[in-house]
């Protein structure tokens, strides 16, 4: 009886029962969740139709497709490695690495296949020819400018297939042991060339400072004479004054005061036990007192 009833019941409601069956598949297959890290691209028909962002979306079922799920983190490309001429003809390897995330996932699932491959190529083909333009030694001394061409050169490239670059930078520039003893040569060689030059730009500072040195002595001579000779000219001067003031009396003054002098300094020599008197010693003494009376 109770299987005769739900058979009944079925039979007079299934199509309500399947109406109830489609609304629900219709809205399980019209909610689409998004991951943070990734955007959906939706095809209506085989054509673009739009691009799900992060979250909830609400898309037509059975009309609606979800046809890639892109993932939006950043990526690296495995280190690359390609040869590369300079303009002074030297062979060198150049590592890269490059970082990227895609920005506009409709661009890149419908203008590229090989996402990665094609920015490997475009990395390679940059690198060399911003190395080709420039010499050996430019490529080791301007490296950050070098490597900010190249990022630039690479965003500009790969901007139609929605990627942004975020990071592209050269690792290393490795050379043939041929080029790498040449320059260690060369280095060598740099090397000695100015110790030479600091060894003869010593000499020729010691030489100067010598010389200098000989030149202030001379001038100090010269200024102690000219001193020297300024004060026997004053000396001069003076006694001349004098006598042109009390005529020959002060020369005669002069004289005697000399003489005294001597006596004197003979006195207190090694011999000072033996008085050595001159003939005229007396009359000197007496002349020097008579002046020093007078000049009272």
């Amino acid at each position: 009886m109770d299987q005769t009833l739900i058979t009944n019941f079925l039979g007079e409601n299934i199509v309500v029962i399947l109406l109830a069956l489609f609304i629900l598949v219709s809205i399980f297959l019209g909610i689409r969740i998004v991951p943070q890290s990734e955007k959906h691209v939706v095809e209506r028909f085989g054509r673009l139709h739009s691009v799900l962002g992060p979250g909830i979306n609400i898309v037509v079922p059975f009309l609606d497709k979800v046809a890639h799920k892109i993932s939006i983190l950043e990526r690296q490309l495995p280190t690359a490695e390609q040869d590369a001429i300079t303009t002074d003809n030297v062979l060198v390897k150049v590592e890269t690495s490059v970082f990227y995330r895609i920005t506009e996932p409709e661009k890149t699932v419908y203008r590229i296949r090989d996402v990665d491959g094609a920015i490997a190529t475009t990395v390679a083909g940059i690198v060399r020819s911003e190395i080709g333009s420039l010499e050996l030694d430019e490529v080791q001394s301007n490296r950050s400018i070098l490597i900010s061409k190249i990022r630039e050169s690479v965003r500009a490239m790969v901007d139609d297939w929605g990627i942004e670059v975020t990071r592209a930078e050269i690792l290393d520039v490795n050379l043939d042991a041929a080029t790498r003893a040449a320059m260690l040569q060369q280095l060598n060689a740099e090397r000695a060339r100015r110790a030479s030059v600091t060894e003869a730009e010593g000499k020729k500072r010691a030489v100067e400072l010598e010389a200098d040195a000989r030149l202030y002595e001379a001038e100090q001579i010269a200024k102690a004479r000219r001193i020297q000779a300024e004060a026997e000219a004053y000396a001069t001067q003076v006694v001349a004054q004098a006598i042109a003031e009390n005529g020959i009396e002060a020369a005669q003054y002069q004289v005697a005061l000399k003489q005294v002098e001597a006596l004197t300094a003979v006195g207190k020599g090694a011999g000072a036990n033996t008085i050595l008197v001159p003939a005229n010693a007396l009359d000197a003494f007496g002349d020097a007192f008579k002046m020093l009376r007078g000049s009272k």
